[in-house]
């Protein structure tokens, strides 16, 4: 049975509850608390959403994450606290295609960039416009760090295409290994 004179709230981990009449009537209740936080750069209220079982990869309105977010709006910080989740996503595309690497290299925020690529976010990912993250790179830091990325697969690849056609011998395996840049 609820008691419409009661709301439920947390606190810095603390549950417990407050009287309806200290609430003000016009509060407005977040649909996506995580995603607000990660937009705003508040590092308490997004520990405070993880510390609540708040989805890390959640979806708001626009099909965003708040890994989305935090990158769009460069707070590292963020990204670093979203990083310590086990099952965070990095290569969710919202409703236009975007993931949170496409977000970073679109506003130039390089250091998020090279958080993103460590951790493992795809680079052949395209958008709606069918546009990479290098596309939308608008710096040449962040377009440096992604060709770099990309550069490595495609090295790769050439490599493992040519094994046997380097000329007249085709390469050992330890040539192999020595010639991939990894």
């Amino acid at each position: 049975m609820s008691d419409t004179n009661w709301w439920k709230g947390t606190c810095k981990g603390r549950t417990g509850l407050i009287p309806s009449n200290y609430v003000a009537e016009q509060a407005e209740s977040i649909d996506n608390p995580l995603h607000e936080a990660a937009k705003r750069g508040n590092v308490s209220w997004l520990r405070e959403c993880l510390d609540n079982q708040v989805g890390v990869n959640g979806l708001d309105k626009a099909g965003s994450t708040a890994l989305y977010w935090a990158c769009h709006g460069g707070h590292k910080d963020i990204v670093e606290v979203l990083f310590t989740q086990p099952s965070v996503e990095l290569n969710q595309q919202n409703k236009l295609g975007d993931t949170a690497l496409h977000a970073a290299a679109w506003k130039g925020y390089a250091d998020i960039v090279e958080m993103l690529l460590a951790k493992g976010a795809r680079t052949d990912l395209r958008n709606n416009e069918k546009k990479l993250a290098l596309d939308m790179a608008t710096n040449a830091a962040c377009a440096s760090l992604l060709k770099k990325k990309q550069g490595r697969g495609i090295v790769c690849f050439s490599l493992l295409c040519s094994v046997g056609t380097t000329g007249s011998r085709a390469l050992t395996d330890l040539e192999f290994i020595r010639a991939t840049p990894f």
